[in-house]
């Protein structure tokens, strides 16, 4: 049987760890350490530790990477969970509150967007007119001839 090692909170790891722990390029770390998502400290010789409870961080910034979550709707879900301490329970539970929200009214915009392309499909009118998904009430209409985009 194997001794577990015990890690200490104040654990720093080079960026090689954690691309090696957390599965996401080195490049990657520095974007998102750029971005303001995740931070470092710097050694003696300008190389990079990063605090073990950045791990939790960059798993997040993955799972909403692989579920299409744009990185300004994570810098908002992070904005009240420090980055220069180590993250209470009452932390992670405000970012979690956070994102939901997020969640849900991506998830109300989705199924939105659901029902009115099936009646959209279903429809097969093809007029650019009257068609309520391309160019609600008659949008572009109202601004004159040549290509118009409507805002969503």
């Amino acid at each position: 049987m194997v001794a577990e090692r015990m890690h200490s909170p104040e654990e720093l790891l080079s960026v090689g760890e954690m691309s090696r722990r957390t599965g996401v390029p080195v490049s990657s770390l520095h974007y998102y350490e750029g971005l303001g998502l995740i931070a470092s400290q710097r050694t003696a010789g300008n190389q990079r530790r990063y605090p073990r409870h950045m791990l939790r961080r960059v798993a997040l910034i993955s799972v909403a990477k692989r579920l299409g979550i744009p990185l300004d709707d994570v810098r908002d879900a992070f904005a009240d969970v420090p980055l220069s301490t180590m993250p209470s329970h009452e932390d992670w539970q405000r970012a979690s509150r956070q994102w939901k929200k997020t969640l849900e009214q991506r998830r109300r915009g989705i199924e939105r967007l659901e029902q009115e392309l099936t009646g959209c499909i279903g429809c097969g009118c093809l007029s650019m007119k009257a068609c309520n998904l391309l160019n609600p009430d008659d949008e572009l209409g109202e601004t004159g001839t040549g290509a118009r985009r409507v805002p969503v």
